[in-house]
This record gives C-alpha cells, structure tokens and sequence, in this order.
C-alpha cells in the first residue's frame, strides 16, 4: 500500500519462492508491503515491512571526483581543487577524504580530519623538499567511492614564475585640463611581484590628486582633476627576483595655451594703418597653436572689431584705421582645445610718421679673427619711411675720428663683415640706418675687441689619474687638453668631492696656482674615498671637467723598498788610491725608506760624505786609500720591507811589503834570501820583487834583482868577512811597495860545523882517587879554531855520564873519583 492510503493492493498470489519482484510502482513515491504464507488449509498472518520504502534508482558510492589538479606549491604547502564525481550513486555527497603518500612509501594516509564539503584545499605544515602524490575520494550515505587519479609527484618549493603585464592603455593618452585619467592593468608572476609606477624616471607619490591602487593581481594609477604638469611618460615595472616588466604610456594633459607674450610691437605705423608682432605664448597647451585671433578698438569705444582670425605668423597688418585716432589691439592665441586670454596693446595713434630712423642698438661684434670681425646689429624704428641702407663705422679704441668700414650700401642684412683690420689692436664699431629722409643718429660704441685670432674654451684635460697619496693627501697628474682652443693654457682647476655628497670643492682658487700638469691635494682625511676632477682654463675660460676614473681611498701607500744600482754599484768597483769613490742608487718605497750605509757589517768611515735624497742615496769618499777597499752594503727599509744589496771595493794601490824576509845558505861569496808575497797585492797582480843590498858601513842600497817574479834569490858576489843588509819590496802596475829589511846584518863566511871527535884518549897515570888522561888533535877542526876540550865521566854500570871540566890542552888530570 503507498504510506498516506490504508488499503493494501495484492501484487501476487501464487510466489512459491521467498522474494518477488513488484513491478507498477511510482517514482519518489512511498510504500509499505506486507508478506503471508498461505497452504492447503489457508493463508497464514502477514509481515509488514517495519517502515516505508521510497521507490528510486539503487544507491551506490559516488564515482571518482573529476580534475584534481594542483593551484598552488610553495617550500611548506600545496593547494589543491577537484571537480565533483560524474555520478555520486543516487545520493548527496556527504564529504570528500583528500590523501597524500610521500614518496618511497607504499601507503596513502588521510589529510582530512574534519568533514570536508568544500573542493579546494591548502594542505600546511609540509616539509622542503619533500616530494608527494594526492587523491581525493567522494562520500554518500552508502560509504566512500573509488579514489580520483593520483597526481602528479609534486616537490615542495616555492613556485618561481617570471612576471606577465596585461595593460588597459595604450602607449599615448591625450587627456583635457582637469579631467581624471587611470591607467589599469592586470599582472602575475610568484614570488608576488613588486609594483612601481614612475612618471619621466621618477617614482610617483600619491597625493590628494594621485592614487595607486595595487591587489595581488591588478594593478591601478589614477589622477583626479588632471594638470598640464601630470603630462609626462608614465611607466609601471612589475619585478620579482626571476625578472620584470615594463609598461609605458606617454601621457599628453592638453589645455588652451596661455596668453601671446608681449608687448606688442608697432613696427609700423601710418594713417590708415599699422604692422604690429608679438611673441608666440610660454605654453602651447600641449598642443600646437593653430590660430591667432586679432582684434582691434578705437580707445574711446568699448567695442572690439575682428581683424583677422586666420594667421598663424605673429605679425599682422591692421588695416582701415582712421587717421589721427587711438587705436588698442588684442590678441588671442588658439589651438585644438580652446582660445586663450587676451594680450592687450598700449594705445597707439594712427598717423603718418616720417624721419630719420632710430639709433640702432649697441651692436653685437662676433667671429673675430686676426684682420677681420662681423658686426651684428638689430633693427631701429625706421622713423615711417623704410630703411634703405646701413652705415657701419670703425675707429681704434684710443683714436677719436670713426672711418666708414665701406662705400657699399649694406641693405637688407643687418651684418656685416669688416676687413682690413690691424692684428692686435683694438676696434670700437658703431652703425647708423638711412632712409629716404636721411641718415639717422649712429649707435652706441661696440664693446672694444682686440683683432686677433678667436678664443674658445679648451677641452678636457687628458687621462687624469692619482699618481701617489699618503694619509692626507692625493697626487694627481694629467696630460693637457687636446685643443687649447687657441689660447694658451694659463693652468688648471682641481677639484674634489668626497663620495657621498654632492658639493665638489676647489683644491685651488686659481688656475695660476697650478701651471703644470699635476698637483697635490692636501688637507685631506684619512681613511675617507674622494672624486678628483680637473679642468682646464685659457682667457676664454674653464674646459669642461675631466674625471679621475675611480675614487681614492686617501691613507699612506705602502709600496715595499725598491733599488735601482747605478753602474758604480756593479757586483766589484775598482778606483785608484787617491781617486774619489762613488756608489749610488736610485730608491723607491712608499713611504720613503730609510737608508743605511755599511762596510763590513760596520759603520762607514766618518771621511764618506753620504747623501740621501727622496729619490736616491750616494756615497762619496774622497782620496781613498788602500784600507777604504772593502764590502759596502746599502740597506733600504720601511714597513712594507727591506732590501740590501752590496758591492765589494778594491781599492787600486802599490803592494803591501813581502813577508816573512829570510836568510840562508850563508857563504863567504853567497847567501840565499826567501821570502813571503804580501797580504795585500794593491788590487793588481804582483808582477816582480826588487831584491837589494847593502854593506852596513855604505849608505848606498845596490839593487841585486829587480825583474823577478819568484820569491827567492841568490845573492852572489859577497866579499867574505863583509856585513850585509838586504831588502825586498813587491811591485804591480801601480807602483812599487814598501821594503822588508833583515832585522840583523849578514856576515859572508863560509858557515861552522863541529869538530870531529878527539884521537887516540888513554891513561898515563891512576891513583886511588884521580886518573890522569892525554889525547889527540881530531882530524877536523869543523872550519874554526878549537877552543876546548870537555871531559866527562860514568861509574860502570850506570847510565849517567858526568861533566868534570873543559880543559884547553890535550890532557887532563880527573879527581874526586
């Protein structure tokens, strides 16, 4: 039966089986049913279903959600959205379950923990660098469906995308006077970019007027109430650190222009009409003026007659006046945005006005060479009647009498290029206008001009650079300019600016101060960066600034002791005694080093006059002598180091006397003399020894040798029994050195030897204590005379022998036995 009727309608009477299929039943409609058992004897009770059935298609779980698809990845987060199952099972999704597997895992675990309905959503609290997969599945009141497909592996990061610009405007806008403009766009890019507007390089600040709107996707400048000055080129950069761009849009704010600038000018005037000018006006309104609008009043009427409308030169002729009367004129200028104000006129009067022209302003001299110049003039009020021609005078400034410059007429310039002028001195000029009426009242005098050769600034100095600085100060050298612009160079101007501001400062007030071509900048602070630049300055003037390329750091330099050896300081320096000796050296270092001089490791002789200046060191010793030979060493030092070099001196000189002078080999006719060569040779090999003698009782040395080079010599030819000195000296291509002499004369004998042994010794006699002993004469006396017998005695067996006396005669009587 349907729930809302109480009767029961039969749907089958004869089901042997325990189910059945009923068939008619209303869609969304509600049943009950009721079953009985029925046999043979009759129909059983029926069982009634416990509650009402709704007839509608089987329920199932939804499908799989559709399109998961990643928004969003930064270093610790992912956002995500899918679409709905395409069938959720013929009943309302309930919730989603959104699961994530990290990757080198096998199972997927539950993000969600609460009930999610929503499509989208941002998983946090993820870890850099981790890499994961994502599904989502759909829920109805039967359970929970297949998952959606898997994602891709998505790496935690932030997303890095460069930044894209849609613009709504194009590169011009034209814009009236106080309307608003806005210029909008849209941009993307991750990280968010930052968004800057400028108007011609500058960045825009917003005020009551401009405004900058700015949302993570649009972007917006707006104006109210738009000026002339708000024209410009505007520019947007959108900028994140994968890159940027720009947008531009060159902005024209347009308005009627200002008011012609005056006076106005009545070039001509006459009885029936005048010729007036003006001055365009100072802002054209942004656009180009079109028209001028010309009007003209009798001063004694209040009403204004068009003259003409349609001129676009600002000069005009105003005709059809009446002679006599006052007349003002104004004028309008016009462009495609409107009419300015007026510029009104003085009152002038309508009439014929004849006479000489005006003077001519003081005239303008230019291009001034050697023997000519060009006089440059405006010109006057030709006094009604046109100018028919020019009078152009000269005179020297110290002159009184003006010479007409030519016999042409000079008509219609209003120059001309005098000749024939005298190089070096100096010209006044003056001109006068001629009409039909005659010739007008000449100008003032021109300035005073010297003829010669034109002036102009030099360029730049050349290639200025910092040579050298110390704590306070910079040295700075340049080349000169390339052009002098044909005047001589009077000096230059240094200036400097320390980095970070703005004002430069003058080293020098004068360009006469500095003459050459480099300068030092004092008064500087340590350990602060200065900007140098310098210029250069002739009688016409200051060249344009040449820049010292980089900023320098003002503090000592430190530049390690360098040595340059002049050619005295060659590894051995040979000079003559008496010579003067030099050594010399060019230093370098920053700061300049000390210098010390040593010889052998000692200080130097007080006689050496030594110099040091701020480029060098010398040493100087005059008439040196043997013992100024020696090792001399230059030391330089300052703190970036040291350096030493040395140079061995000899000092050229006679040698030092042989030694070791001996005697040997003494004859009654010869000796032999030997001897030692000197500790000093001078410098100069020893060439040959000069051997002399001399008889003690003469006073004259007789040379005996004075050619040989050994260190010996026989000397012959000795008279025997005489007494002799001798001496030696060494000689090289100096000269010949000091004597040694024997310390003792030298006696020519044949030399001694002992005598032979005596003959034939026996006793002649022997007592109880004495033994009487004779002998003979030996058999060599050894080349003297014997002047003594000794005699000795030993007891057997002992090992002593004793002296007892020497006697002169060959015997002797021994006791005290």
């Amino acid at each position: 039966r349907e729930s809302d009727h109480r009767a029961w309608t039969p749907v089958s009477y004869t089901v042997t089986r325990q189910n059945a299929t009923v068939q008619g039943l209303i869609e969304g409609k509600a049943y009950f049913f009721r079953i009985a058992a029925e046999n043979i004897i009759g129909m059983g009770p029926f069982t009634e279903t416990t509650k009402e059935i709704v007839i509608r298609d089987p329920i199932t779980v939804p499908d799989r959600p559709e399109d998961l698809e990643v928004k969003a990845v930064t270093k610790n987060s992912v956002t995500l959205t899918w679409n709905p199952p395409k069938y959720n099972g013929g009943s309302d999704i309930t919730m989603y379950v959104l699961e994530s597997r990290l990757i080198g895992k096998e199972k997927f675990h539950r993000v969600t923990k609460e009930k999610m309905l929503d499509r989208k959503y941002t998983v946090e609290g993820l870890k850099e660098g981790d890499t994961y997969e994502y599904r989502v599945s759909a829920c109805n009141i039967v359970g929970q469906g297949k998952p959606s497909f898997c994602t891709k592996p998505i790496t935690c990061k932030d997303e890095i995308a460069p930044p894209t610009l849609d613009l709504d405007f194009r590169d011009k806008l034209i814009v009236r006077v106080g309307e608003a403009f806005s210029l909008t766009g849209r941009y993307s890019g991750k990280p968010a970019p930052k968004v800057t507007w400028l108007k011609d390089d500058i960045v825009v600040k917003e005020d009551d007027r401009t405004k900058v709107k700015t949302t993570p996707t649009t972007l917006c400048l707006g104006i109210l109430k738009s000026v002339r000055g708000d024209s410009g080129k505007y520019c947007v950069t959108v900028e994140n650190s994968t890159g940027s761009r720009k947008g531009f849009c060159q902005v024209n704010v347009v308005d009627r222009p200002s008011p012609p600038v005056g006076p106005v000018i009545f070039d001509e005037v006459h009885k029936d009409h005048m010729v007036i000018s003006w001055k365009p006006p100072l802002d054209d309104g942004g656009s180009e003026i079109t028209n001028y609008i010309i009007e003209k009043r009798d001063a004694h009427r209040d009403l204004w007659m068009p003259v003409t409308s349609a001129t676009v030169k600002t000069t005009c002729k105003i005709p059809k006046l009446l002679e006599g009367r006052e007349y003002q004129i104004r004028i309008y200028a016009e462009n495609l945005y409107g009419i300015s104000d007026p510029l009104i006129s003085d009152e002038m009067k309508a009439k014929d006005r004849f006479r000489v022209p005006d003077a001519p302003e003081q005239p303008i001299i230019k291009d001034v060479t050697k023997d000519s110049a060009v006089v440059v003039w405006k010109k006057p009020y030709d006094g009604g009647k046109p100018i028919t021609n020019y009078i152009v005078e000269k005179k020297e400034t110290m002159a009184t009498r003006w010479v007409r410059v030519t016999r042409d007429p000079i008509f219609p310039s209003t120059q001309f290029k005098v000749p024939d002028l005298l190089e070096g001195c100096e010209y006044e000029f003056r001109v006068s206008a001629e009409n039909e009426i005659g010739i007008g009242d000449p100008s003032p005098p021109s300035k005073p001009i010297f003829a010669r050769d034109p002036i102009a600034k030099p360029s730049p100095p050349i290639n200025p650079e910092a040579v050298d600085k110390t704590k306070n100060s910079v040295d700075l050298s340049w080349q000169p300019p390339r052009h002098d612009g044909n005047g001589k160079i009077i000096g230059y101007l240094v200036e400097y600016q320390k980095v970070g501001d703005e004002e430069w400062k003058k080293a020098n007030l004068t360009a006469d101060s500095c003459p050459e071509t480099k300068y030092k900048v004092t008064g500087l602070t340590e350990g602060l960066t200065y900007k140098f630049r310098v210029r250069a300055v002739n009688a016409a003037g200051e060249s344009e600034p040449a820049y010292v390329p980089d900023p320098v750091e003002v503090k000592d330099r430190l530049e390690p002791p360098e040595l340059i050896l002049d050619a005295n300081m060659a590894r051995e320096q040979h000079v003559k005694a008496g010579d003067t000796l030099r050594l010399s050296a060019v230093i370098k270092g920053v700061p300049f080093p000390k210098v010390s001089w040593k010889k052998e490791d000692h200080e130097v002789s007080p006689k050496a006059d030594i110099e040091v200046t701020g480029v060098g060191s010398k040493l100087e010793i005059r008439n040196t002598v043997h013992e100024d030979g020696g090792i001399y060493s230059l030391t330089v030092e300052n703190p970036a180091g040291s350096k030493t070099v040395s140079v061995k001196v000899v000092v050229l000189d006679k040698p030092g006397p042989p030694r070791n002078l001996q005697v040997s080999e003494v004859r009654s006719d010869s000796c032999y003399l030997t001897w030692m060569e000197p500790e000093d040779d001078g410098g100069s090999v020893i060439t040959n020894y000069v051997v002399e003698r001399k008889d003690v009782a003469s006073a004259q040395w007789v040379a005996i040798s004075s050619s040989s080079k050994k260190r010996s010599h026989m000397a012959k030819y000795l008279m025997e029994g005489t007494q002799y000195l001798f001496r030696v000296a060494a000689e090289n291509q100096f000269g010949r050195g000091p004597y040694v002499e024997t310390l003792k004369p030298i006696k020519a004998i044949d030399p001694l030897h002992p005598p032979g042994p005596p003959k034939n010794l026996h006793h002649v006699d022997v007592d109880k204590t004495e033994v009487s002993l004779v002998w003979d004469r030996p058999d060599r006396d050894g080349g003297a005379e014997i002047t003594g017998y000794l005699v000795e005695y030993q007891e057997d067996g002992a090992d002593e022998w004793t002296k007892f006396q020497t006697v002169p005669m060959l015997d002797c009587v021994v006791t005290g036995l």
